[in-house]
């Protein structure tokens, strides 16, 4: 009757929002830090841009991104934020003028990211560098964050196929065995063939280090989660923190 196919068609509903929720769960969280350029290189194009979001990177599905902070090469360089959106939830933009010769490191810390299905809260500090006018050197020196990736690898001169290399530190000393979740910014439409394959994982070694060959052009994260700490959340309750040493590279 009416009735009862009213109520299959409410358990349908409910069946395939938990069947989403579990897939988007799955998925990896990213805080995306995206420059117009990893490059400048033009003087009359110095202005760079930068897309502040929380985000499933493959899926292109986005999340509510709290208003964080934005800094150059230090505490002692923040930057302007204006809110925006990206995938239909609160983003954030920024900009930077790039005068003079030299590398730039560019850094994102949030406010913490209460996560219910995984009861913990999320604190991921994404990095960026970029080379103006050809200057090249000290883009292997870090900026001396608690959590950080340090490339080991020229970040701002790579193609797809190549192999990306980083060193994970954790106050200041090499993290061994910590995994780091790569994905590719897949605003190319590309599918992939299981959910599995959505978030890469690798692992570091003892000195820290982790290698990873992207396959595919575009913007690549890189995710280093160390669990460390614990916050109180809106119900009193204290729950571990996952710590993330974030840097974003492109692919040409």
């Amino acid at each position: 009757n009416l009735s009862n196919f009213t109520r299959g068609k409410s358990i349908m509903k409910k069946i395939a929002t938990l069947t989403l929720g579990l897939s988007l769960f799955a998925n990896a969280h990213f805080l995306a830090f995206l420059p117009s350029s990893d490059n400048v290189s033009d003087k009359n194009k110095t202005k760079v841009n930068f897309d502040i979001s929380f985000i499933h990177p493959f899926a292109q599905i986005g999340m509510t991104l709290e208003q964080p902070k934005v800094f150059l090469n230090s505490l002692d360089k923040p930057l302007s934020l204006v809110e925006s959106e990206k995938f239909s939830h609160k983003s954030w933009k920024s900009s930077y003028d790039i005068k003079a010769p030299g590398i730039y490191k560019f850094f994102v810390q949030p406010q913490p990211y209460f996560e219910p299905a995984e009861e913990k809260f999320i604190s991921h500090i994404p990095k960026v560098i970029i080379s103006s006018f050809g200057f090249e050197d000290g883009w292997d020196e870090p900026l001396g964050l608690r959590y950080e990736i340090i490339p080991l690898t020229k970040p701002f001169a790579l193609y797809s196929g190549n192999l990306f290399q980083a060193r994970v530190i954790h106050d200041g000393n090499p993290a061994s065995n910590v995994e780091v979740e790569v994905e590719l910014y897949n605003e190319f439409g590309l599918k992939a063939p299981s959910d599995s394959h959505v978030t890469q994982v690798v692992k570091t070694d003892e000195n820290g280090v982790f290698s990873f060959v992207m396959n595919h052009k575009g913007w690549w994260g890189f995710a280093a989660l160390i669990e460390e700490g614990e916050l109180t959340h809106t119900d009193g309750k204290n729950y571990p923190v996952e710590n993330g040493a974030l840097m974003w590279v492109k692919a040409y």
